[in-house]
C-alpha cells in the first residue's frame, strides 16, 4: 500500500526493526505474518509456552504478550497521527508493561486469540487509512514518526521477536 519509509521518518532506535522489512506491501506481510505467527504458536505446548531461556528473561508466553501490546501501542500511535495529533505520544516502558501485565497467569491459547485480535485490528486500520495519511508524521517517544514508519515498525518488531524465539527458545 506504501512505499517504504524514511530514514527522517523514523529514529536510529526502530532502524533495525524497518529494516527487518524488505517487503513495499505492508499491510500484506503484516496479514501473513499474523497467519504465520498464529500457526507458529499454536504448535507450542504450555511446557514450552513457560520456558525462559535464562533467569530474568521473560517466557513465550510473556514474549507473546509484549508483541501484541508493542502493536497496540505502535497501531494507536499511527492512528492518532494518520487523524491529526499534534500532541507528542508518550514512550512506553516495555518491561513495566510486561511485569503488570502477569502474561504467565493466562492460558497460552487465551494469549494467541488475544494476539490474533489485535493483528486483525491491525490489518485492518492499516487498509482503511487513506493514502495522503501514510506519510504523516507526528512525535512519538520525543521522536518524528510517520504512520508509515510505524506499520513498518510494528512488522519488523514482531519479525525481531520471532528471531529470538527460533534462537534462544527453541521454537
Amino acid at each position: 500500500m506504501s512505499n517504504r519509509p524514511a530514514a527522517t521518518e523514523h529514529s536510529e532506535s526502530v532502524k533495525g526493526y524497518v529494516a527487518l522489512v524488505p517487503e513495499e506491501d505492508v499491510t500484506a506481510a503484516l496479514e501473513k505474518q499474523g497467519r504465520e505467527s498464529v500457526a507458529l504458536f499454536h504448535m507450542l505446548t504450555d511446557d514450552k509456552a513457560a520456558f525462559r531461556y535464562a533467569p530474568g528473561k521473560w517466557s513465550v508466553k510473556q514474549l507473546i504478550g509484549h508483541v501484541a501490546d508493542a502493536e497496540r501501542v505502535f497501531t494507536y500511535r499511527a492512528l492518532a497521527i494518520a487523524r491529526g495529533e499534534s500532541k507528542p505520544l508518550p514512550a512506553f516502558d516495555e518491561n513495566a508493561y510486561a511485569a503488570a501485565a502477569e502474561f504467565d497467569r493466562r492460558t497460552l491459547r487465551d494469549l494467541v486469540d488475544e494476539y490474533e485480535a489485535v493483528r486483525h485490528a491491525t490489518v485492518a486500520l492499516f487498509r482503511g487509512l487513506p493514502a495522503h495519511v501514510w506519510t504523516r508524521l507526528g512525535t512519538a517517544n520525543e521522536k518524528p514518526v510517520s504512520v508509515r514508519a510505524l506499520a513498518y515498525i510494528a512488522l519488523g518488531h514482531e519479525r525481531h521477536h520471532l528471531r529470538i524465539l527460533r534462537e534462544r527458545y527453541g521454537v
